[in-house]
């Protein structure tokens, strides 16, 4: 932060700390309330797993809006417009774009054809343990690499509102947010996350109309005078080509391979979400069909307002507070929005703290409930796919299953701490992106052929989910954002070779054709009644759960 910004919101956050530290907690304290509350009606594994498939359409696409609305959206998306413009635009419309492909092809299949986990749609046609197995462990992954997101999220704001610049302090964050969806999950269940969620989407939606509203107000409402702005202030345009920041070419198009990595990026945006295991069990919270698709229309509508307004977040960002003092705070942008709303009330004014302590616990907010329905993801599937119908073969009972489930919360919260401390000072949009090309080259392939090829077998979905996983995860270790650049993971090494910071490109496309050419080239002969079943299954719900 440069050393008149550092101070100014030094002095805001020193003076107002009690009534930042009071927000923090009042938000904290009333989310521990509902997740104690919710675990007491949580009787049963239905009710841990599904809440007890109670909640409507509109409560589970409130919900669903508030999983999927995370620290990236709030903090990385608003960053990586006012540092690039158009082109960091084009992370809110991926993600917008990506609930078509939710809604037309596996919502409403999913929530048909499986009960807790995208495990139960594989094993319904296939052999048990083996696919259960490889589900399970992409679902843990992709998982992980979604919560290193919202762990570093977690990381920069409060160090930012505490003042915190110690790397201890941060990682102390950290496993702050760890320890605390730890109980969320272990407490709450599903019905515990699913409140926690809804809250924290009218708390973020809220937020970021008022932000709005005020940045829309201090330009007369003329959206040209705010895009002119913020050209003018950008780093391109203090260089004297200010139409460069409001057209596509500042980071994606600046050579052939940035663009290709713009390829990269698109593909595992739009293809991602269908497979992001803390997505796909917010279907089976409804209890028809018809519920679920008509939360995921809700969804759709909530998300889309939310990233309309990441324009504002964005371009006023760079217009008010301007790229050298959000890249002297945070070098990959994420505090542009807080930093907005410190500057939207005044620096030195108790209305620019105030707003900036609203803003960052709604941020928070944000963080506290994707990470729990994250959590409770990869948990999820450890007890029902791997425990109980691998390591116990169908005998575990479902108090059993839910110990296991808790127990392995307990050891994913203290991983994804490791690994989010890691992760503290990367792009949080960046870190999302990745999660979603993992999702999309293991899981996405495994479920649309499942559902909608009857060739497919277990070969096949072993070949995919493995080879998928496998590549997508090889090629991000090998890649810039782990090593060889300033902004990596490991700055001081360098062993990427290669260049693409996502690798959704080579590794989704590898994901189908193992999946395609494991299935043709065994000699296990695919179950055709049992395809037959999933599909009458999966189009009129008959039997679904």
């Amino acid at each position: 932060m440069s050393p008149a910004l550092h101070l100014a919101a030094s002095s805001a956050t020193t003076e107002h700390r009690p009534l930042i530290i009071t927000l923090f907690a009042a938000f904290v304290v009333g989310t521990l309330f509902i997740t104690v509350w919710a675990g007491r009606q949580t009787k049963d594994a239905a009710d841990f797993y599904a809440g007890g498939r109670q909640f409507t359409g509109f409560q589970n696409g409130l919900a669903i809006s508030g999983d999927y609305m995370s620290a990236a959206s709030f903090l990385g998306i608003a960053g990586a417009i006012a540092l690039f413009g158009y082109d960091g635009f084009l992370y809110s419309i991926g993600f917008l774009v990506a609930w078509l492909v939710a809604l037309l092809l596996v919502a409403e299949p999913l929530r048909n054809s499986g009960r807790y986990t995208m495990g139960d749609v594989l094993a319904y046609r296939m052999r048990q343990r083996p696919v259960r197995t490889a589900a399970g462990v992409s679902t843990i992954v992709v998982s992980i690499f979604y919560l290193l997101a919202q762990m570093a999220g977690a990381g920069i704001l409060v160090s930012l509102l505490l003042g915190i610049t110690s790397d201890g302090g941060k990682i102390a964050i950290v496993a702050l947010v760890g320890l605390l969806m730890i109980v969320y999950v272990t407490i709450g269940g599903m019905k515990g996350t699913t409140w926690v969620q809804m809250v924290k989407a009218v708390l973020l939606i809220a937020g970021t109309l008022l932000i709005t509203f005020l940045v829309l107000w201090k330009f007369n409402f003329n959206i040209s005078d705010l895009l002119g702005e913020a050209a003018k202030n950008s780093e391109i345009g203090q260089k004297g080509n200010p139409d460069a920041f409001l057209e596509p070419g500042l980071k994606y198009g600046v050579d052939g391979m940035t663009k290709l990595d713009f390829i990269s990026l698109g593909i595992a945006l739009v293809l991602g979400t269908a497979g992001l295991p803390h997505i796909l069990i917010r279907f089976y919270t409804v209890p028809t069909a018809k519920a679920a698709r008509k939360s995921v229309n809700w969804a759709i509508g909530i998300i889309g307002a939310f990233y309309l307004m990441t324009i504002a977040l964005g371009f006023g960002a760079a217009a008010i507070v301007g790229p050298a003092e959000i890249k002297a705070s945070n070098p990959a942008g994420n505090t542009a929005a807080p930093l907005l709303a410190l500057h939207i009330g005044g620096v030195d004014s108790a209305w620019g703290a105030i707003l900036l302590a609203v803003i960052s616990a709604v941020a928070f907010a944000t963080i506290l409930a994707v990470v729990a329905g994250l959590t409770l993801a990869s948990s999820s599937s450890f007890a029902h796919d791997i425990y109980a119908n691998v390591i116990r073969r169908g005998q575990a009972t479902e108090k059993e299953e839910v110990r296991a489930a808790r127990w392995a919360t307990v050891f994913i919260g203290i991983v994804s701490i490791a690994l989010g401390a890691l992760a503290r000072d990367l792009n949080v949009a960046g870190l999302v992106a990745l999660a979603f090309a993992v999702a999309a080259s293991a899981n996405l392939p495994t479920i649309l052929y499942s559902l909608f090829w009857k060739r497919f077998t277990t070969q096949g979905a072993l070949w995919s989910i493995y080879g998928g996983l496998a590549s997508s995860v090889f090629l991000v270790l090998f890649s810039p954002v782990v090593s060889g650049s300033a902004s990596a993971m490991f700055p001081s090494v360098d062993f990427a070779w290669f260049p693409l910071s996502n690798p959704g490109l080579i590794s989704i496309p590898l994901g189908f054709l193992l999946g395609w050419l494991g299935s043709i080239l065994t000699k296990e002969k695919p179950d055709e009644g049992k395809y037959a079943e999933l599909e009458v299954k999966s189009l009129t719900g008959i039997n679904a759960h």
